[in-house]
């Protein structure tokens, strides 16, 4: 998206921002393809190159799957080495499987769908390219080089049936595919929730309620909210003042450690002065030893407040002081918490005795209050939850969730104005020529103005579009969201709109911030104009993209791989900020996320601008096919050597990008009919007329029957799955054979005598992708999840009385003072100081970290057992 809108304000610079002319009217000739091509294809491979190279020096960016200690050993990446290739050969060895069992679920669904994008896009060019090219270039246009081959050289109206049946066959089958990547998603999803594994999981057997009456907190009611199978509750209430004192103790802790770290290095430094100017005993010196003014003078010292008239004090001595205080206060505060009348400001967590439970729990009314007891969330993680989120009131969420839309709204709408000022700026020229008061522009030097113009307003365009995101992502968890993965989903619902209004069509259609006011402006007044619009302005952009899609697939794939950013950041931290041993650890541990709400939309526009050119500019299906898988190879690695996600939506994810792929059949069947409409061809209008409205059928039906199923688990499934005998294989026998048996297709195969073998490659693939109803049923997915192997007894989780206790308790009413973990040094200060602290009443180690001879700070990245502060994580 980035390079995207750096390339609109470049063409925008070109030309007019306020008329629809601003578009590229030429001919796209394979030179410049070719042109845009080489550059970006040396950069990638430059890129890779430097990749191959740094990848064995710093190992925690570029593959701490391998061998970091916060990583179970179980659901590492096995890896041979690190020599320059070897991970050629675990991509080419381990399958995409591995990631959906020791990931997750939405990181291997990520790669499914880039796979089913790149599936789309290929067998688009299979139907359009020995079709559809031909009929072009055949049309009787007189458009040339590459244009030729577009649907605006077809000058014969007969011609528009060849695009008409294509767009029947193309189109439809998109639909299929995503209909059968849902119903395969519902299956997927159902299995992986009830394997035991999972289903076993604490999370998963219990429910968030929002908005809780003050009754429904106390434990003696729990039967009479929640039922008979209710186990036990966990309250959560307003404790916004302790939440600041735990914010701040943990602060100053951080702040001690730096101290404590700045008195041993100064102590060792002047110790190793003592030794070489042969003041210390036996050649060694020790802290114990150094002039008691010495010691003075080296302590840590600093101003408690911005006055002027007030002393400088002992930062190590205050500090310490401080933190006391501060326990004292968060111990009051957590005796006289109790939880008051809440009048809704409330949520409670709720266990049931199986997932079947938690079910039917998340799907009943449990109040007859209209705003009590709702929304509820199931499946969630303690370390997804916003906690201060939990406790709105019901009428302030609703009033705070309508603000946020309104304001992510004006967002998407109001976008292009600063795009379009950006775009104004890169014309100097024009800013010099038609205002008097820039005149002084044209007299600055040539490299100025060639950076003013080529340079800052892509940089600026790509820092701004990257905040869209996180601007999204800020205001929902502002607005109350409860936790992160509904925060993302709200950003993945509401970032697909921005990509597709101003990284599409805006781009496409409007050609600008003036242009996108004066058109909608035109276009509210007379709606059935929209066809003619898109039919007027999409076939100028398709080259554009041609170019977009090269560029997407080598640079910014490349540099997805090399990912220098994280890089520099880490050495730039690492040598000049992190100057503790939590820091360091912190920083080195700190593995990569991915933020599912901004990729999926990314890559569903990518989907929708190739379905939406399909039948316009065929040639734009190869390109995006081979940019997709470029980036496929690119996040296969990440997701096998780097990334760790921080989010599971479980499967939703993946489910919103399905649906938001129709965008762009709706778009290019609107494109079609205002082509068919201002050619006067009638028979292949009606023929696109009949078959959009047979798509807002097919998406009303597919909607309506399949939402309950990807929203909810069935409880009769969930009880029927719990029944089942422990030992009992997945699939019975008779099962098996009943599930090969339905498949019509392998039945006709039979009857056909087709050899074992053409059945096993042909047929059967066929069968699995055209019968998802045999193949991706409950069953089914339930014996193909097995086949990997690693779903089985050994990952059931289990959890100590303490554990469960504090699951779903506010952090702040339990976390205790963090240990003040300090290096330990070569003359003793750190034992001197351990000791201190102790007599203070605070736990301090040096175990797991150490100054070296030249007074660096090293620590066992090795052993993470040595490591004082390091808790292995439960799966909740």
């Amino acid at each position: 998206m980035d390079f995207y809108m750096a390339m609109r304000d470049l063409s925008q610079a070109n030309g007019s921002l306020d008329t629809m002319e601003a578009k590229p009217q030429g001919s796209a000739s394979l030179a410049a393809i070719i042109s845009a091509f080489v550059p970006t294809w040396v950069t990638g491979v430059l890129f890779i190159a430097i990749f191959v190279v740094v990848r064995r020096w710093y190992p925690n960016i570029y593959s701490p799957r391998t061998f970091v200690g916060n990583v179970p050993e179980k659901d590492r990446t096995p890896s041979a080495g690190r020599s320059y290739f070897n991970w050629v050969h675990t991509m080419r060895k381990v399958p995409d499987k591995f990631i959906l069992y020791h990931q997750s679920l939405d990181a291997y669904l990520y790669l499914r769908f880039l796979r089913t994008i790149i599936f789309i896009c290929f067998v688009g060019c299979c139907l359009t390219w020995p079709i559809l090219m031909p009929v072009n270039a055949t049309g009787g246009g007189s458009s040339t080089e590459l244009d030729r081959i577009g649907i605006g050289n077809v000058k014969n109206k007969d011609h528009f049936y060849a695009h008409a049946v294509i767009a029947w066959v193309f189109f439809a089958f998109v639909m299929f595919t995503v209909a059968r990547e849902r119903l395969w998603l519902i299956g997927l999803r159902q299995a992986w929730t009830l394997s035991k594994p999972v289903a076993k999981r604490l999370s998963s057997r219990t429910v968030l309620f929002l908005s809780a009456p003050r009754d429904a907190l106390d434990e003696g009611n729990m039967h009479r909210y929640f039922g008979e199978s209710a186990l036990s509750i966990w309250p959560a209430a307003k404790v916004e003042a302790l939440d600041s004192l735990v914010s701040s103790r943990k602060s100053k802790v951080e702040q001690l450690e730096a101290a404590e770290m700045a008195l041993i290095r100064r102590a060792y430094r002047e110790g190793r002065k003592r030794t070489k100017r042969g003041l210390s005993q036996d050649g060694h010196s020790s802290y114990d030893t150094l002039p008691d003014s010495v010691k003075k003078t080296i302590r840590p010292r600093h101003k408690p407040s911005a006055s002027p008239l007030t002393e400088k004090v002992d930062t190590i001595e205050w500090l310490r002081d401080k933190i006391k205080e501060d326990e004292v206060k968060i111990e009051d505060a957590r005796k006289a918490y109790e939880i008051g009348e809440t009048n809704g400001a409330a949520a409670v967590f709720v266990e049931f005795t199986t997932c079947a439970e938690a079910q039917r729990a998340c799907q009943q009314v449990a109040s007859s209050n209209l705003l009590a007891l709702g929304p509820r969330y199931t499946n969630v993680s303690p370390n997804e939850v916003i906690w201060n989120n939990l406790t709105i009131a019901p009428a302030r969420r609703i009033s705070e969730e309508g603000t946020a839309l309104a304001i992510v709204i004006a967002t998407i709408v109001l976008w292009s104005i600063p795009s379009g000022l950006i775009g104004l700026i890169s014309n100097i020229g024009y800013l010099a020529d038609t205002y008097e008061w820039l005149s002084f522009l044209k007299n600055l030097p040539t490299p100025v103005i060639g950076l003013l113009s080529g340079l800052i307003p892509p940089l600026a365009t790509s820092w701004l579009s990257k905040m869209v995101p996180n601007i999204f992502r800020y205001i929902f968890k502002s607005a109350g969201s409860p936790t992160n993965t509904a925060a993302e989903l709200q950003v993945q619902k509401w970032y697909y709109i921005f990509q597709v209004i101003q990284v599409f069509l805006v781009t496409a259609v409007f050609s600008g911030a003036a242009a996108v006011a004066k058109e909608l402006m035109k276009r509210v007044q007379d709606p059935t104009s929209i066809p003619e619009l898109l039919a007027t302005q999409l076939p100028k952009a398709s080259n554009f993209y041609l170019t977009y899609f090269i560029v997407q697939g080598t640079t910014s794939a490349a540099d997805n791989l090399l990912n220098y950013s994280d890089l520099l950041t880490y050495l730039f931290y690492d040598y000049f900020f992190d100057k503790t041993p939590r820091q360091k650890f912190n920083r080195y541990t700190s593995m990569k996320g991915i933020a599912w709400g901004k990729l999926f939309p990314k890559f569903a526009n990518f989907a929708i601008i190739a379905i939406a050119y399909s039948c316009i500019a065929p040639l734009v299906l190869g390109f995006a096919a081979v940019g997709l898988a470029l980036y496929y190879f690119s996040y296969r690695y990440n997701l096998l050597f780097v990334i760790q996600p921080k989010i599971d939506t479980k499967g939703q994810a993946y489910t919103l990008a399905l649906q938001h792929l129709l965008t762009g059949v709706y778009i290019a069947e609107l494109s079609l009919v205002g082509i068919f409409s201002l050619r006067k061809a009638t028979g292949p209008l009606i023929m696109i007329a009949i078959l959009f409205v047979g798509t807002v059928l097919y998406n009303a039906l597919m909607n309506k029957y399949l939402a309950p199923l990807e929203h909810f688990l069935p409880s009769d499934l969930a009880t029927s799955a719990e029944r089942d005998d422990e030992t009992a294989p997945l699939l019975s026998s008779a099962e098996e054979g009943q599930a090969h048996t339905s498949s019509r297709i392998q039945r006709l195969g039979q009857q056909a005598h087709v050899p074992e073998t053409v059945a096993q490659r042909i047929l059967d693939p066929i069968a699995r992708f055209f019968e998802p109803q045999v193949f991706a049923s409950y069953q089914a997915m339930r014996s193909w999840l097995q086949d990997g192997g690693s779903l089985d007894a050994e990952g059931i989780p289990e959890y100590t009385e303490e554990q469960l206790q504090k699951a779903y308790v506010n952090p702040v009413l339990t976390a205790a003072t963090p240990l003040i973990w300090i290096a330990k040094d070569p003359i003793g200060v750190s034992k001197n100081e351990i000791s201190e602290n102790e007599q203070h009443g605070l736990k301090a180690s040096d175990q797991g970290a150490w100054l070296d001879e030249k007074g660096r700070l090293k620590w066992s990245s090795q052993e993470f057992d040595e490591i004082p502060i390091w808790k292995q994580s439960v799966t909740y």
